[in-house]
């Protein structure tokens, strides 16, 4: 009986091939939790009325030339920990930009479920999903006001009211 001589692996291929495995064992773990939590968002839909009147604005830099607000009647937290909001930028000229939004703190996106006709309607689309919030981009205005007072981290900064307190007066300084 003959043998033919091993060859052993690189050190960088069993590496590979251990983390690879353990990757495999954490999914599988997951996947079988019972216990496990799956998030699943609440069905919503855009408000019948608000009001652009009494907007608590928010700043975005002095970047912009638009006026940037939320209609706190339509502030609420659902039960799905979402943040939902009618959103309005404002030229200079009154020109409005309405959408009705919702803000997730724990995962740092933002969904756009509806903008305003400028009439009388919502238009709503279903393909528009969650956006990463970002320092650039269409998700800056979102990104600026979880950071003002929407989110505390990654969790709601509590009710509406808290919501728009800390919106109003800022954040305190705990300093």
């Amino acid at each position: 009986m003959t043998f033919a001589p091993r060859r052993l692996l690189p050190p960088f291929a069993i590496a590979i091939a251990a983390i690879a495995l353990c990757l495999s064992w954490g999914a599988q773990a997951q996947a079988a939790d019972p216990d496990a939590e799956v998030w699943t968002e609440s069905q919503v839909n855009p408000p019948a009325s608000f009001s652009v009147d009494n907007l608590q604005t928010f700043e975005l830099g002095h970047t912009s030339a638009l006026t940037y607000g939320i209609a706190p009647e339509t502030l609420t937290v659902g039960p799905d920990g979402v943040v939902r909001y009618v959103f309005v930028a404002r030229s200079e000229r009154g020109a409005l930009n309405v959408l009705y939004q919702g803000l997730r703190c724990q995962t740092a996106e933002v969904k756009t479920y509806g903008r305003w006709d400028n009439r009388s309607s919502w238009n709503t689309d279903s393909k528009d999903g969650w956006q990463r919030l970002a320092s650039k981009g269409f998700t800056q205005p979102s990104l600026v006001l979880a950071r003002s007072g929407v989110c505390d981290g990654k969790t709601v900064n509590g009710t509406p009211q808290n919501i728009l307190r800390t919106l109003k007066n800022g954040r305190p300084n705990l300093h």
